[in-house]
């Protein structure tokens, strides 16, 4: 029953399966693979949420000298996502190019002319409130920070539970509540919607600053 219920969501979704003989384990593989190639290819399995809550896991793998495979990344994480979100989870992780939470978020924020910085490890933007502070300067100053609950902002837009936007000081302090915060960590919201609600923020400080 499980895996009918998820083999009709990747189909829906456009999304090629499998089923694993021996293992009753169903595998999700790039459009335009067949069974037999996408054992030896990348491949993404869906799994119930393994703490008591409703949701969805969806994990990619790839060979690591077969029988074995290597984890590579998490597709769909959330505690209580429904099958269909985790499907497209797993459309858009075979898409090519790749989307992801934070590509939607930069576009929303170059739409309104504001460039955000990267902290490197993926995990959070930077916006400075003075849009002349050099790259190198931005988190030592005031600015706006933006992460992802994920924490990530490296996944796919169909897995993203929310934005949380804070200001810091001067000193690159953080400054009381978030000035937005989206989401409860577990369920998928629309992060096309949520991306521009919280551009929309982010623009009102650096246009209009205190």
């Amino acid at each position: 029953m499980f895996n009918t219920i998820v083999a009709e969501a990747l189909t829906a979704a456009g999304v090629p399966w499998f089923i694993e003989e021996g293992e009753d384990l169903l595998i999700a593989h790039r459009p335009g693979t067949t069974e037999d190639e996408a054992i030896h290819s990348e491949q993404v399995t869906v799994t119930r949420y393994n703490s008591g809550k409703p949701g969805y896991v969806a994990v990619a793998y790839e060979p690591d000298g077969l029988p074995d495979y290597a984890e590579i990344g998490i597709v769909f994480d959330a505690p209580r996502g429904d099958i269909h979100q985790c499907a497209r989870a797993v459309a858009e992780w075979f898409a090519e190019p790749r989307p992801t939470a934070g590509g939607v978020l930069l576009a929303a924020l170059a739409e309104r002319g504001i460039t955000a910085h990267s902290d490197d490890v993926g995990m959070s933007y930077a916006i400075p409130v003075d849009p002349a502070t050099p790259a190198a300067d931005v988190r030592n100053g005031l600015h706006l920070t933006v992460g992802d609950r994920n924490p990530s902002v490296e996944h796919v837009p169909a897995a993203h539970t929310g934005w949380t936007l804070f200001l810091h000081d001067q000193n690159g302090e953080p400054v009381g509540n978030p000035l937005f915060s989206s989401g409860d960590g577990e369920t998928p919201v629309d992060c096309t919607a949520d991306s521009s609600a919280v551009a929309n923020i982010i623009a009102s400080v650096v246009n209009h600053p205190a």
